[in-house]
């Protein structure tokens, strides 16, 4: 299933501007019903595990632990930084989220302030804090001058996508 961050900028891809999108997308890994974990896909489709609740490698016990899954910051690392290099032909940068697993990356975040510093639209997903209080890192974020904050549920997501849709061009437009 394609979050709404991701059917926001295929939209925006499709409204006739030529558009490069890059950031790492994360998508779930499912076995069943069940959700063993979670990796990072690229636009052009290659895939790097970013966690996940088994793993026969015996390095994972060194892993970091979010909930019952253990983070492969290396894999994660090696597939999503070089998607955060800001380019001159990118228009867009999505990045589907910015959260405690991916935070475990220490190169990460500046990756995604020099993408924030070089003012091309950035498309980021960010969680909703259990304890009240964000993770740093998705503070800063939210609290940057230029962020727009949308809070989705499962009764407003395909009008929440129509709204991020109608900015995304909005901004592309002016780029």
């Amino acid at each position: 299933m394609m979050t709404a961050a991701a059917a926001a900028a295929a939209a925006a891809a499709g409204s006739g501007k030529c558009l490069l999108v890059t950031g790492p997308p994360v998508r779930e890994i499912r076995q069943g019903s069940e959700r063993v974990g979670f990796e990072v896909v690229t636009l052009d489709g290659h895939k790097a595990p970013l966690a996940t609740t088994s793993s026969p490698s015996p390095e994972c016990l060194r892993w970091p632990t979010v909930g019952r899954y253990k983070v492969d910051v290396a894999s994660f690392e090696s597939l999503a930084l070089p998607q955060l290099q800001v380019r001159e032909d990118t228009d867009l940068f999505v990045i589907d989220e910015v959260g405690k697993m991916e935070l475990y990356s220490s190169s990460f975040f500046p990756a995604v302030l020099k993408v924030l510093e070089s003012n091309i639209p950035i498309l980021a997903t960010v969680p909703i804090p259990k304890s009240g209080r964000d993770i740093p890192g998705v503070a800063r974020l939210k609290n940057h001058p230029g962020a727009s904050i949308y809070a989705l549920t499962a009764s407003n997501r395909d009008a929440i996508k129509d709204q991020i849709y109608s900015q995304l061009v909005d901004l592309l437009r002016k780029k």
